[in-house]
């Protein structure tokens, strides 16, 4: 059994649980190495105290699940069947008396937790959630070497962006150059939609590409992300299309100068608090603080946004193995925005920033 799914199965054991029902793809995946998205389907995962696990997913993924999920039981159900039924079957097989079952409960629907509770109907229920986002909060040598090369295609990505730059090429223009070139480079998915950004819109922390033509004296901020063996990067950089006023320099010198502090503040067991703390205290001493308008940044991992979150109030530690982002951003409608972001893992002795391209101002 690998490190991950005997580690579970040990904590099922200390809380007394029958078994675990799991049931978010992301989850499925770092305990099983099977990655599925199954869209309306069930896909779950059956951990037990003790035992080989049980994954239960649609008849097509089958071969696909016996490739990956190689210390699991494989149980595939038709389109016409009813994948609760095999749960109930396979559970019985094994003479399960289900007393307390561990369940995400802030994923699991309702319509599903009532399937599972009519099949155990005196059951005790309890979260599996806080477990397994203390398990992959913390990375292993692996989970770090596809990060580093998700940071790697990042890096490569912003270049291809910054490059295709020119007045008249509008946001969705630059996301489809981007995706294309990394198609090329082999690139199977990205971390999320693509943004990129331009003039008025850089002012909002989410937008929205369109059709927005790219402008002299505009801001462009492209964030993106790129998978790699199932792990995601995260970048964002603000670059000027030919020219800036004074207020737009000093802006964006003020965001790298926030990001520098929080990245320095950066070691093992500060809290994550001060993190972001010190980011802010650079953007509100220049008169920007409430321009500033989210943490500081994010946890990094299988999902874009997990464990930890790095916000003022947050007074947990760093500590070994933990990837996050650190993006401070300033943002001032109808004017425009900047943030600066990079992906961080901390080590035993300090930091490594994954991310690398420049964040000198680049005007193009």
């Amino acid at each position: 059994m690998n490190e991950r799914l005997q580690a579970f199965s040990s904590w099922l054991q200390q809380q007394h649980s029958s078994f675990a029902l799991i049931t978010s793809s992301t989850n499925v995946f770092y305990l099983s190495g099977f990655w599925c998205d199954p869209h309306e389907r069930l896909l779950a995962l059956l951990v037990f105290p003790d035992g080989e696990p049980a994954l239960v997913c649609p008849h097509m993924e089958v071969r696909r699940a016996r490739r990956s999920a190689l210390e699991c039981t494989v149980i595939g159900y038709d389109d016409s069947a009813d994948p609760w039924k095999e749960i109930d079957r396979h559970l019985r097989q094994r003479n399960i008396q289900a007393t307390s079952i561990a369940v995400e409960k802030h994923h699991l629907s309702l319509a599903r937790f009532e399937r599972l509770a009519a099949l155990f109907p005196n059951a005790h229920w309890h979260d599996s959630e806080e477990k397994l986002r203390q398990l992959r909060m913390i990375k292993d040598e692996r989970e770090m070497k596809a990060l580093r090369q998700a940071a790697k295609l990042a890096d490569k990505a912003i270049e291809i962006g910054v490059s295709a730059i020119r007045p008249g090429v509008t946001e969705l223009e630059l996301v489809a150059v981007i995706e294309y070139e990394l198609k090329k480079l082999g690139v199977e998915r990205m971390s999320f939609p693509t943004t990129v950004l331009t003039g008025a819109k850089t002012a909002d922390p989410h937008g929205t590409p369109g059709t927005a033509a790219v402008a002299p004296g505009d801001f462009v901020l492209f964030d993106l992300g790129v998978v790699v063996d199932g792990y995601c990067s995260d970048i964002t950089r603000t670059v000027a299309c030919r020219t800036l006023d004074d207020e737009q320099r000093f802006i964006y010198e003020t965001v790298r100068r926030a990001q520098q502090a929080a990245i320095d503040a950066c070691r093992p067991q500060i809290a994550m608090g001060e993190i972001d703390r010190a980011a802010r205290r650079v953007i509100e001493q220049a008169g920007y603080g409430p321009y500033f308008t989210h943490r500081v940044g994010h946890g990094l991992g299988i999902d874009i946004h997990e464990y930890p979150s790095l916000h003022s109030a947050n007074r947990a530690p760093l500590a070994a193995g933990m990837v996050f982002t650190i993006e401070p951003g300033i943002y001032v409608p109808p004017a425009g925005g900047v943030r600066i972001e990079d992906d961080v893992a901390v080590t035993a002795n300090g930091i490594e920033v994954l991310t690398s391209f420049s964040k000198e101002l680049i005007i193009v």
